[in-house]
């Protein structure tokens, strides 16, 4: 065991000499050789790409379940200024908002305001569900980023079951063990635009990823740097 520490110790590790303004762009990549030539749709690929650099996580290159003009759809809702509403500050904090801005959107999260707060105790509800339903009365075009609660993409289900809302898009990657599947396949019954991280995995930061993603393949287009 002691040789094995000492060998251990001598180790040769070699780091990359990379420039700071490089390094994102050394990632990708490295995220492109290793995902060994597979192609995706072009309008994916950086979608996807973007959620595994900020995971480290290959699984979501199979995981990752668009709905078909789904990012085509969401480009031209943003354009005509819709705004994303998320169910956790994380979320909310990880979105570029000054790229949204340049479109005039904007970025919501309900999960602090008092009124949120006390009808999620008086329906005996989860503070996710109730930010849906104030989501709802919002009479703008909106994109929902969920990378927490399922009970939010339960709600938006029944919500968009009941006509009382059409979102442009649904990203839908909460992370965790119950419900958390079951909710991802609702959604995905829907004839609602969607972006799925199907299974477990997901979260704030895959919500946030997406959602930058698609703010900078617009930026691209608009040739905004």
């Amino acid at each position: 065991m002691k040789e094995l520490t000492k060998e251990h110790d001598h180790m040769k590790i070699e780091l990359e000499n990379v420039l700071p303004m490089d390094i994102e762009k050394r990632s990708f990549e490295i995220i492109t050789k290793e995902l060994n030539g597979r192609v995706f749709l072009p309008e994916q690929e950086n979608i996807i790409k973007r959620v595994i650099h900020t995971t480290a996580d290959f699984e979501y290159a199979d995981t990752l379940c668009f709905s078909e003009g789904a990012v085509a759809h969401v480009g031209e809702a943003i354009k005509r200024g819709a705004c994303i509403v998320t169910d956790t500050q994380m979320a909310m904090s990880g979105i570029n908002k000054k790229a949204l801005a340049k479109f005039g959107g904007e970025v919501y999260n309900f999960m602090s305001d008092a009124d949120v707060a006390e009808i999620a105790k008086k329906n005996g509800t989860t503070r996710a569900t109730a930010c849906m339903d104030k989501a709802a009365s919002l009479n703008k075009p909106l994109i929902f980023a969920i990378g927490n609660a399922p009970t939010a993409l339960v709600r938006l289900y029944e919500l968009i079951q009941d006509r009382k809302l059409r979102p442009e898009l649904i990203i839908g990657v909460p992370v965790g063990f119950v419900n958390v599947v079951q909710s991802k396949e609702l959604i995905m019954q829907t004839d609602v635009p969607y972006i799925i991280a199907r299974g477990r995995k997901g979260g704030s930061n895959v919500a946030a990823a997406i959602c930058n993603a698609i703010l900078y393949d617009l930026d691209k287009t608009r040739g905004v740097s």
